[in-house]
């Protein structure tokens, strides 16, 4: 539905150039939710920005819906691009109600609605986003949660093709983010609409996404499901990035069938899914999640295990966010909440290879 080749995009800045994005190609599926995952500066807000077509390309080309937007001389306006697009600061009219805000983009664009067939539109938008009966409301006596949901009434009244997301919950606190997410997600699935979304929270990215882009530096570093990207990193950066993870370094003595290693770490022997083809005697660094180390107060039987010594512990409910010392390798668990542990506590340490990914170093 969506389809990006060879995006390029620089800047100039101080007499320097700046490539924000650098030959970028990704496609999105008709109704799938797209999202462009990275840290600040990475480049994601560009690439939307020029599908939007708010920024104008140094190269490559744009297709929505079959038909090329953008591409060596040729560029159709924002305006004729059949998009909805909400931005971080929702930049919903303050001088108008509820009913105009949402009515604008049919007002001043260049088919000629009838006032009924305004009418019609706008209540289904705003009964789409769950905010019936609050038509004459002026907008600014909205809340956080109902003014994004302005946005987005405004962004789909035109029942565009591709619907553009720029961070549209960071300025909302965390229960209320959370909430909107979940919202957001069952809305883009109900209405089936193709969508694309900038975030730099991973836990967002993982939570909503059917693809997650990962940028860094103006490129794609991994494209995947939510569940590739994060136990299957392909690179330091990824496995750094989404989620909190601890490294082990060390050299490959054996191969399992050929996507199994056994690696030599300051703490004993640790096996591992590979994330590249490694040979014995390589240097590798294992990425190890949190949830993939075990606890237990006592010795395992017949199972590797390593020793270490409990550091701090922090009750967060739904677990132990856990501080381990292995020798002088420092470790991070989550451990299951009926695990009686604390500060100063030997245990024993068992780390699943499923959720461990090894990288060349």
């Amino acid at each position: 539905m969506l389809k990006v080749e060879n995006l390029f995009k620089e800047f100039k800045s101080d007499d320097t150039e700046v490539r924000a994005v650098n030959q970028i190609c990704f496609d999105v599926p008709e109704g799938k939710f797209f999202t462009l995952l990275g840290p600040s500066g990475c480049g994601k807000t560009t690439t939307l920005r020029c599908i939007a077509g708010l920024e104008r390309p140094g190269a490559g080309r744009i297709f929505i819906d079959g038909e090329m937007v953008s591409g060596g001389d040729y560029f159709t306006p924002p305006d004729k691009r059949n998009i909805g697009m909400v931005f971080q600061s929702y930049a919903i009219w303050p001088h108008m109600d509820v009913f105009s805000n949402v009515a604008f983009p049919l007002r001043v664009g260049k088919t000629n609605y009838s006032k009924k067939e305004i009418e019609e539109k706008v209540l289904q938008a705003l009964h789409t986003v769950e905010l019936d009966g609050l038509e004459k409301r002026s907008a600014t006596k909205l809340s956080g949660g109902q003014q994004q949901r302005l946005a987005l009434a405004r962004a789909l009244v035109r029942e565009p093709k591709l619907l553009l997301l720029d961070e549209p919950l960071s300025n909302l606190d965390a229960a209320l983010r959370e909430h909107m997410r979940v919202e957001l997600r069952l809305l883009q699935q109900r209405l089936g609409i193709t969508t694309v979304y900038v975030t730099h929270d991973q836990l967002e990215a993982l939570a909503m996404s059917d693809i997650i882009a990962v940028m860094h530096n103006g490129v794609i570093e991994q494209l995947g499901t939510p569940q590739t990207i994060y136990q299957k990193p392909t690179n330091k950066f990824i496995a750094g990035f989404i989620g909190n993870t601890n490294w082990l370094e060390g050299k490959v003595i054996d191969v399992v069938q050929g996507k199994i290693v056994n690696v030599e770490t300051k703490v004993g022997i640790v096996s591992s899914m590979m994330a590249n083809s490694c040979n014995r005697g390589d240097r590798v660094m294992i990425s190890v999640r949190p949830e993939a180390i075990n606890v237990e107060t006592t010795v395992p039987r017949e199972r590797r295990y390593i020793q270490a010594r409990v550091e701090s512990v922090m009750f967060l409910g739904e677990y132990i966010d856990c501080y381990l010392r292995a020798g002088d390798q420092s470790l991070r668990a989550k451990v299951h909440p009926q695990i009686n542990v604390k500060s100063g506590d030997m245990i024993y340490v068992t780390i699943s290879a499923e959720y461990c990914v090894a990288l060349l170093a």
